[in-house]
């Protein structure tokens, strides 16, 4: 869903009741490991962006939650572990909240802080 919300807080209280905790530990976890980059809302959703770039962001759509990692050799790097799920380039579909397995997700904010790759 695209938000019209100008604070993450305000977007997490508009998303649906059973995706609420997921989203906030995403948030959590992007807060904690994404040293050095500022949040924001940005497209309509929560973004986390370094020198004024976005390089990882979440939403919750219609039908999934989206965590968008936007760098392509860490998304690359993760594929396999993140077999079955819907992928894009820099997106990884998730259509239950409980498909999302945190450990890989702190490896991909890990990553991420660590590459100097640019954005896809």
């Amino acid at each position: 869903m695209q938000s019209k919300a100008k604070e993450v807080e305000l977007y997490l209280e508009e998303v649906p009741q059973e995706r609420k905790e997921a989203l906030k530990q995403l948030r959590q976890l992007c807060r904690e490991l994404l040293t050095g980059y500022e949040e924001n809302m940005e497209y309509g959703m929560p973004s986390y962006s370094k020198d004024g770039v976005v390089e990882v962001a979440f939403a919750s759509q219609k039908n999934y939650i989206s965590f968008y990692v936007l760098k392509e050799p860490v998304m690359d790097k993760h594929r396999p572990a993140l077999e079955g799920l819907n992928l894009g380039k820099g997106c990884i579909r998730y259509t239950k909240p409980e498909k999302i397995d945190f450990e890989i997700v702190e490896k991909l904010l890990r990553d991420t802080v660590n590459s100097a790759a640019e954005i896809c």
